[in-house]
């Protein structure tokens, strides 16, 4: 039964993996603003083909986006969504005119890398240059998006700092993250990519996924600030370092 609503490329036991980890990686988004999406992907990518990965992850990851950014979005910070948002525009865009295949080793090992060290140097007091670096961050991550999929370490790692409040960095992220993966699969399809035999698993993901959203929120409000800060860097860390151990395997 389940079977005539997948595609013939995913298995129905596959699928039922994929809606409990839907469910699981929101909760974990939502409660320290990022995570899920990486390891949403991890996930996906062991039963799903490599052509479908990318974009099938995009319009699960726009729906559990929105979903927390409905639930939080009274906290984020709107100067960084306007730049941050423009960013994105200019990043799509350009990305959708690539046509080099770059590496998937280069991509893990490069944006493993950045992270470590966006993350890990000595903030800089940005001042007036602050918008343009939130802008920057935006025409990043919308390009690498397009090729790797989940580039939500990257952006909160440079647009966490400018959010005074644990409950601003996640409703922030959200939204820019509900943004970009708009964009996102609206370049796919204007590419090619043909979503609708797709469309029951990503809507009953999206949906597990919102009940895990649900759970990650009131955990959040239960989180101090100071933990908060330091268990994002611990995650986001750890998913660095995941993305290189990752392209090293690959390469050797």
């Amino acid at each position: 039964m389940l079977a005539s609503f997948l595609p013939d490329s995913v298995e129905p036991w596959f699928a039922l993996i994929l809606m409990i980890a839907s469910f699981g990686t929101s909760a974990i988004s939502a409660a320290f603003g990022l995570g899920g999406g990486v390891l949403l992907i991890a996930i996906m990518g062991l039963g799903m083909p490599l052509s479908a990965l990318v974009p099938v992850h995009g319009a699960v990851q726009l729906g559990s986006n929105a979903g927390r950014a409905m639930l939080q979005w009274r906290n984020a910070t709107p100067w960084i969504l306007v730049w941050f948002g423009a960013g994105s525009v200019l990043g799509t865009m350009f990305a959708g005119r690539l046509t080099l295949e770059v590496p998937e080793t280069l991509w893990r090992l490069a944006l493993g890398l950045f992270i470590l060290v966006i993350t890990w140097m000595p903030k800089p007091k940005f001042g007036k240059t602050a918008k343009p670096v939130v802008f920057l961050n935006g025409v990043l991550a919308a390009i690498l998006t397009m090729f790797f999929g989940a580039t939500g370490p990257l952006v909160v790692s440079i647009n966490a700092p400018h959010s005074k409040t644990r409950h601003g960095v996640v409703a922030t992220h959200a939204i820019a993250m509900t943004m970009q993966h708009f964009l996102k699969i609206l370049m796919f399809g204007f590419l090619g990519f043909v979503f609708a035999p797709w469309v029951p698993l990503i809507v009953v993901m999206i949906l597990s996924g919102y009940l895990g959203t649900v759970l990650g929120t009131r955990i959040l409000d239960r989180l101090p600030e100071a933990f908060f800060r330091t268990a994002l860097r611990a995650v986001v860390t750890a998913l660095a370092l995941a993305l290189i151990v990752q392209g090293l395997l690959i390469l050797f």
